[in-house]
């Protein structure tokens, strides 16, 4: 049975767009596809508010992440987590034998710009990580006010995002930012099939690229670089999914990027709402994700049992995330959603629980 999918990816994905993918294949050194990648760049760049590089992996986001800590690390990093998604790109970093420390908040906590100023202050530190939007806890963390502290007093370490749970769902200002890498795959806010990560990356962390040894082969930046300026890239593109890409930014465009940001907010409001008086909200507030509301099961109910027979009404939510199943349960709103469906989806769970009811 068909579902509509309100999980943190893949997301419901429209008949359009999975239609895009179907257009005649073309040649990966043809000019046909050099002209598909110029044609996508700019509108990618347009959502970003940025003029520099975007790259296109034909990978999970998990490929590039460790691609960025690779080529942009020449003493160590500062792995910041809020969940699990944190702790992943701390794993990559130790997984590749480069010096890092962690700093680490509670659950439902998020990182500020306080704590990243006092573990900076350590010092010896030349990148960080950070998770935009944590998945495993619903929360959403301030980059911009932390980008922007990290530039004003610690110019020489560059800032890395894993943005997957929330690009083309919320504002991302890369350039005013000053973030240095931001990566998301295609799969969650995009509303796109998997297989495809968006990596917008700075001049000045592909000049610190060139000066690191031992950076990979498949994701080094300055080869990739090499091909960008052709409109190309090393390897062989995913070229369906970009068509699709291209097709979908041509829609988020049209619908104006001020609305599309508005409507995750709006989206965001609805289930806040409606969880704050049924259930608890699983983070802090002033952290709250416009993009994944996590919710305490204050109830104990079987999210799992409670999850099947949403099924059967054609949708599906997901479970709490690691140690938080069945503990917390989780609604995305993201992609190509609506503020409808979030009403629709949250009625349907109240009348199969007996909610409205009691």
């Amino acid at each position: 049975m068909y579902k509509k999918l309100f999980i943190p990816g893949p997301t419901h994905v429209r008949d359009e767009i999975l239609e895009a993918q179907a257009e005649p294949m073309i040649g990966h050194r043809a000019r046909e596809y050099a002209a598909l990648q110029a044609e996508v760049t700019p509108k990618l760049q347009k959502m970003l508010y940025t003029d520099q590089v975007v790259f296109l992996f034909a990978s999970s986001s998990t490929g590039v992440m460790e691609g960025a800590v690779r080529n942009l690390t020449a003493r160590k990093v500062l792995n910041t987590l809020c969940g699990a998604f944190g702790r992943r790109w701390h794993d990559i970093t130790q997984a590749n034998g480069i010096p890092c420390d962690v700093l680490e908040v509670k659950s439902g906590h998020g990182i500020t710009p306080e704590l990243v100023d006092q573990a900076l202050a350590r010092g010896g530190y030349d990148a960080m990580t950070i998770v935009m939007n944590e998945t495993s806890t619903g929360v959403m963390n301030p980059v911009g006010d932390i980008a922007r502290l990290v530039h004003e007093k610690y110019p020489e370490v560059m800032v890395m995002v894993d943005a997957v749970s929330c690009m083309a769902g919320a504002r991302i200002e890369f350039d005013a930012w000053h973030l240095d890498v931001c990566l998301a795959g295609v799969q969650k806010c995009f509303a796109l099939p998997p297989g495809l990560t968006v990596c917008a990356v700075s001049q000045r962390a592909l000049e610190k690229c060139a000066t690191i040894p031992n950076r990979g082969y498949y994701f080094d930046f300055v080869g990739n670089y090499k091909y960008y300026q052709k409109s190309q890239t090393p390897a062989t593109p995913a070229v369906s999914l970009i068509q699709a890409l291209n097709r979908q930014m041509d829609d988020i465009l049209a619908e104006g990027l001020e609305k599309r940001w508005q409507r995750h907010v709006d989206m965001a409001e609805v289930v806040r709402e409606w969880a704050n008086k049924y259930w608890a909200m699983f983070p802090e507030a002033s952290f709250y994700s416009d993009t994944l509301s996590c919710i305490k099961n204050t109830r104990g109910i079987n999210v799992a049992e409670m999850n099947a027979e949403l099924g059967k009404r054609g949708a599906m939510i997901s479970n709490g995330y690691g140690p938080f199943k069945e503990k917390t349960f989780r609604i995305a709103h993201m992609g190509d959603l609506t503020v409808e469906d979030m009403r629709w989806v949250t009625a349907q769970i109240g009348d199969i629980l007996g909610l409205e009811a009691g």
